[in-house]
């Protein structure tokens, strides 16, 4: 079994009646509905409000794969946590980053850039192209996903150079966009996707959430080995001549 922790900041569905009538009870509801249909994801889902925002270090130590969404709220995650969770990222565990979650305290911290984009609200239409057709992320999956509506986020993206692009966005205003990109960090994968406004019914798509489930499986730790917690000071291999030091 995949351990999946959905990580809501759950804030917008309580604020306003449009985004509530689409995802009733939360994006990391509809999210868990989705993924417990999977035989092999065990899921709980944790938000901002909660004690430790649902990160306690025995939450993250039982997970495999955190999915991360925030927008509104990102100042409000305290930096202890951010702290736990960059560590589990070293450690193994795989994060998934959804959508605004790109300005998130955690992306940020990963990536060390600012994470800026160009962005506009305005109803369009979205083609997200698979540019990496035999990565495990993108099998199942059509050549495009089109989506009616979505936010635009436009180039340039500032992230270090990733490990893989796997999706590239073209919008309906003309602006196109790295919308599904990898990194490692320590022993962790980091996959970030860039749909899912909450304004928008993204999470019903059937291919999005392909793409997610496959990303899951990608980005858990499949690794028998032990991290060190701390360096290790070894003896060398050779005999070393030591060189004698004025006292």
């Amino acid at each position: 079994m995949i351990k999946v922790t959905i990580w809501n900041e759950f804030r917008h569905e309580k604020k306003e009646k449009k985004i509530a009538d689409i995802y009733p009870g939360g994006i990391h509801k509809k999210l868990a509905e989705e993924f417990k249909s999977q035989t092999d994801f065990e899921v709980r889902i944790a938000t901002l409000d909660e004690p430790e925002h649902g990160l306690s270090e025995e939450v993250l130590n039982d997970t495999d794969v955190l999915i991360w969404w925030g927008h509104m709220a990102h100042s409000e995650v305290e930096d202890r946590i951010v702290d736990r969770v960059q560590k589990r990222v070293l450690e193994g565990m795989g994060i998934i980053v959804l959508h605004s979650g790109h300005y998130s305290k955690i992306f940020k911290r990963l990536m060390g850039t600012t994470c800026n984009l160009i962005w506009r609200e305005a109803d369009e239409k979205e083609r997200l192209w698979v540019v990496e057709p035999f990565h495990p992320i993108t099998q199942g999956i059509s050549p495009y996903i089109e989506l009616a509506q979505e936010e635009m986020y436009g180039e340039r993206f500032d992230i270090p150079e990733p490990d893989k692009v796997i999706f590239i966005s073209w919008f309906e205003g003309g602006e196109v966009f790295r919308s599904g990109v990898t990194w490692t960090r320590g022993f962790g994968k980091i996959f970030y996707f860039r749909p899912g406004h909450e304004s928008y019914p993204t999470f019903y798509n059937k291919e999005i959430i392909k793409v997610l489930c496959n990303a899951i499986r990608w980005a858990k730790f499949a690794g028998n080995i032990s991290v060190p917690k701390e360096p290790l000071n070894v003896k060398p291999l050779e005999k070393l001549k030591i060189l004698a030091r004025e006292k």
